[in-house]
């Protein structure tokens, strides 16, 4: 595949974007990357998939590392989840490359409605969690907590924050489902993953988000797989995308605790909202970009 000089600039341009906005939000940044590379440049869906699942092995690997050494990553929630996540991934990279190219935009549109739906209602600051009110930087894990509780210091505060995790199974079928649609579509799945466990299973948004992070590598690779296979993968594109998307990502996890997670919400929201717009239009069978 051919790729110019000014398309290569701009494609780790899009990798730089969208791995800050997937670092800052958890959500991998293939929302962005596979509508762009099809829509505005030209690339047929599967290769656009392909590419975004390559940057979201890279936004992981970049963005994760930085929030586990910060303490933001509860590991073992992410090691539960990601059982069920790895098996949608390997399930979506199949299915990936059986249906037409207007029904995986179709879906995408209806992915992307949904998400900046939850988006819309999501909770801001530390949800479900809790400070020790006597000396918030004390907090401590409670002797009835369970497995999956944790804590973790509010980069905004300062205060060591605890939480309780809940409705673990029903967290388990959105991580298969996410999974399932991050091989589908190319997006990581972290946009289910961040607001089911922020509305539904009461963990802090930033904290989802950096568990997110950890885990949508891994979900990423095991779909990728499946497209390297094909030979779908072409490095002319996922080399600039892939170094665009570390340096963004980098710059992502020191940019979220300086950016208030509403302002985040906010744009993301419209975000998904013209991208679902674009990407229904496309599925109706109408040229667009």
């Amino acid at each position: 595949m051919t790729v110019t000089l000014a398309e290569l600039v701009w494609i780790a341009v899009l990798g730089c974007v969208s791995g800050s906005l997937g670092a800052v939000t958890g959500i991998g940044g293939g929302v962005i990357i596979v509508p762009v590379l099809v829509i505005v440049f030209g690339f047929d869906f599967a290769t656009a998939v392909a590419s975004s699942l390559a940057a979201v092995v890279a936004t992981s690997t970049a963005a994760g590392s930085a929030y586990v050494a910060e303490g933001l990553t509860n590991m073992r929630l992410a090691m539960t989840l990601e059982v069920a996540t790895t098996i949608g991934g390997i399930t979506g990279g199949f299915l990936g490359v059986l249906l037409p190219e207007r029904a995986l935009s179709a879906i995408f549109g209806v992915a992307m409605l949904g998400t900046a739906f939850l988006l819309s209602r999501g909770r801001s600051g530390h949800g479900g969690a809790t400070t020790n009110e006597a000396d918030p930087s004390r907090a401590e894990i409670p002797a009835d907590s369970g497995p999956l509780d944790a804590r973790y210091r509010d980069p905004d505060s300062g205060y060591k924050v605890v939480y309780r995790v809940r409705r673990v199974p029903f967290g388990m079928g959105v991580s298969y489902g996410a999974g399932t649609v991050s091989g589908l579509l190319g997006v990581g799945g972290g946009f289910i993953k961040v607001p089911a466990m922020n509305l539904v299973m009461g963990v802090p948004i930033k904290v989802a988000a950096a568990t997110s992070n950890f885990m949508i590598g891994v979900t990423a690779v095991s779909s990728l797989v499946v497209y390297l296979g094909r030979g779908e993968v072409h490095p002319a594109i996922v080399t600039p995308l892939v170094l665009g998307t570390v340096v963004g990502a980098i710059a992502g996890t020191h940019l979220q605790a300086r950016i208030p997670s509403r302002q985040v919400r906010v744009a993301l929201t419209v975000i998904l909202v013209f991208v679902a717009i674009q990407m229904a239009v496309r599925a109706a069978g109408v040229g667009v970009g």
